[in-house]
C-alpha cells in the first residue's frame, strides 16, 4: 500500500523484514585478545545504538560486555585453539555467540562466594534472559542473549 501527498509517493508499511545488525571476529588467544573482544563489543553496541534505535544504558552496556569477557576469557582458557565471536543485535536484545575448538562443554558450578574463580557461566546466566552450549562439529558454541531496555 502506498500513500501519495504532495505528488510524493510514501510507503505505508513495509514488505521485508529488516535483518538483524551482525558482527564477527576471530582471536588466536594472543595475549590482549580479551581486551580486543570487549572493544570489539563496545563499537558493536555503538552501531546497533543508531542502525536500531536502540536504548543501551550504561548498565546495560557493562552488562553485554561483561557477557563477551567472560565467554571469550572461557574460550581462550579451555580450548586448544582459536575462537570466534558473533555478535547479533536489534532493539529489543544482543545475543553474543563464541565458538572455540574444545569440544568440552562449559561446567556451571553451584553458587559458592567463598569458591575463588569458577564463577564466569555463573555471571553469564545471571546477566543473560538465556544462555545454551553446544558441540558443534569443530568444538563448541556458547550462545547468550542479554535483553535490552531492562
Amino acid at each position: 500500500m502506498r500513500e501519495h501527498l504532495d505528488e510524493v509517493v510514501i510507503p505505508a508499511h513495509f514488505d521485508t523484514p529488516v535483518e538483524p545488525l551482525r558482527r564477527a571476529a576471530h582471536y588466536a588467544g594472543e595475549p590482549g585478545s580479551i581486551t580486543e573482544a570487549r572493544a570489539f563489543g563496545e563499537l558493536f553496541l555503538e552501531q546497533l545504538r543508531p542502525e536500531w534505535c536502540a536504548c543501551i544504558d550504561e548498565r546495560t552496556t557493562g552488562d553485554v560486555l561483561l557477557v563477551v569477557s567472560e565467554l571469550v576469557t572461557n574460550a581462550q582458557r579451555h580450548s586448544p585453539g582459536p575462537y570466534i565471536l558473533e555478535l547479533e543485535g536489534t532493539d529489543t536484545a544482543v545475543t553474543v555467540v563464541v565458538y572455540d575448538s574444545s569440544a568440552a562443554l562449559p561446567r556451571r558450578y553451584p553458587r559458592d562466594p567463598g569458591r575463588i574463580g569458577m564463577h564466569g557461566l555463573e555471571i553469564v546466566h545471571a546477566l543473560a534472559a538465556q544462555v545454551a552450549c553446544e558441540r558443534v562439529p569443530v568444538g563448541k558454541r556458547v550462545t547468550a542473549v542479554v535483553r535490552l531496555g531492562h
